[in-house]
């Protein structure tokens, strides 16, 4: 992090409170901000869309850095994916068909002991090879029926029974037909059992590999919970969540190009806007001076001035591209003194009051007075402190300010005042309230 940031951040988590309070004008974030605030609401408007910009530039470089940094990784996830889907399309297993399989190879591996209870209960039904039907159901079954037929035309109750009777028949010689038709496809082609075990191999290796620990996310219409999936269901929900995951991959290298064309717009907005806010504080500047000039002549600092100077600053920040550092000339032919590093605590107080004058005038322009309430610091060894309350607005600039007192700094502003001209000084007991001052 650039140590003018550091400084910066610094300046924002340190705060100094009581008689010392003037001290924030030392640090140059305070002094810039004091410009800032001196510049007006169009320059206030400025730097809150440089701000915007600097905040979504750097939130978007860090999301760059993330995915950048990450490149290997990403590719080596996409590689993997690529290879597993590949396998499992060549392989192209179908629902279900593992089950069905292991079905196949259990019936073609018992083919025989299949095939003789196939045979054993299609005797049972029609007879055996030897023409015998003594012990064999449907003959039984026709005897019945055709009993039951004749004696029908007796008693017409045993009609129904009849039917019936004839109905078993029929489903009987149904059963027979497919035995017959299953013991003949149990004598099929001996290799179909090979090809069936190599088929399973094929499949269980794709479920070791693919399928382990899948979950089923298909929506349900009723809304029941989904299990985990397994077998060939588990490796096509895979494969499906494979495809999903390399379309965000690939989304993610067309999103980086996207990222990399909105932080170079950016920057070139960031450049511009910095550079706008560089000639709006260096007009400020010489304004700002001015202003304080004037009323450090009404402050016991009579031929006392003010400078403030902007620079560029080696790298732009949230705050822009300029360094502001203001420097009091304590009389004519004086070396100019930086606030943060020569200035007594008196000369700042001065100063600071002249700003705060400075920036009201700016502020509350054509609307009336601003009372400032000041803490008396110097009011003697070992005297209580006090604050007074002093209507400031224009017709006072370039007013003598000596009965002010030596010394003051601004604790609070209420814009309570109705004259714009000085109201006689109110002395009360010092309060500490909350800070309003923007800078």
């Amino acid at each position: 992090m650039p140590q003018a940031l550091l400084a910066d951040v610094a300046d924002e988590l340190v705060t100094v409170h009581g008689q010392a309070d003037q001290a924030r004008l030392r640090t140059p974030s305070r002094q810039r901000a004091a410009l800032d605030a001196f510049a007006g609401s169009a320059h206030a408007d400025l730097l809150a869309r440089y701000r915007d910009a600097w905040t979504e530039r750097a939130a978007l470089l860090r999301r760059i850095d993330d995915v950048t940094s990450r490149v290997d990784e990403r590719a080596r996830e996409a590689e993997l994916l690529r290879a597993g889907t590949a396998e499992i399309e060549r392989v192209d297993p179908q629902p279900g068909e593992d089950d069905t399989l292991r079905q196949v190879v259990a019936r073609l591996g018992n083919a025989e002991e299949l095939r003789e209870a196939a045979r054993l209960a299609h005797d049972a039904l029609v007879g055996d090879d030897t023409g015998s039907e003594d012990a064999s159901a449907l003959p039984a079954v026709d005897r019945a029926r055709r009993s039951l037929e004749v004696a029908a035309t007796t008693d017409p109750a045993l009609v129904e029974l009849a039917r019936r009777v004839a109905d078993a028949e029929y489903a009987l010689q149904d059963v027979a037909t497919d035995l017959a038709a299953y013991e003949g496809g149990l004598a099929a082609d001996p290799g179909v059992l090979e090809q069936s075990h190599a088929r399973l191999a094929e499949l269980t290796s794709l479920v070791r590999t693919y399928g382990g620990d899948t979950t089923d996310t298909t929506d349900t219409s009723d809304g029941s919970e989904t299990g985990a999936l397994t077998g060939v269901a588990a490796v096509l929900a895979w494969a499906r969540d494979a495809g999903l995951r390399l379309l965000e991959l690939e989304d993610d290298d067309a999103g980086l190009e996207a990222m990399h064309a909105r932080a170079k717009e950016l920057q070139a907005t960031i450049v511009d806007l910095a550079a706008a806010l560089g000639r709006g504080r260096s007009a400020a500047a010489d304004a700002l001076a001015k202003a304080v000039t004037e009323e450090l002549a009404g402050l016991a600092m009579s031929g006392a001035s003010l400078e403030v100077g902007v620079e560029r600053a080696d790298e732009p920040g949230p705050w822009g591209a300029d360094l502001v550092e203001m420097r009091l000339v304590p009389h004519p032919g004086a070396p100019a003194r930086a606030l943060g590093k020569g200035a007594s605590g008196g000369e700042l107080s001065r100063v600071m009051l002249a700003i705060e004058v400075a920036l009201a005038a700016v502020a509350g322009a054509g609307s009336g007075s601003t009372t400032f309430v000041f803490d008396e610091v110097d009011a003697g060894v070992g005297a209580a402190p006090r604050s007074r309350s002093v209507a400031v607005s224009p017709c006072l600039r370039g007013t003598p300010r000596s009965s002010w007192s030596p010394t003051w700094h601004r604790s609070r502003r209420s814009p309570t005042a109705s004259s714009w001209c000085p109201s006689p000084p109110t002395v009360r007991p010092a309060t500490t309230g909350p800070r309003t001052t923007p800078w």
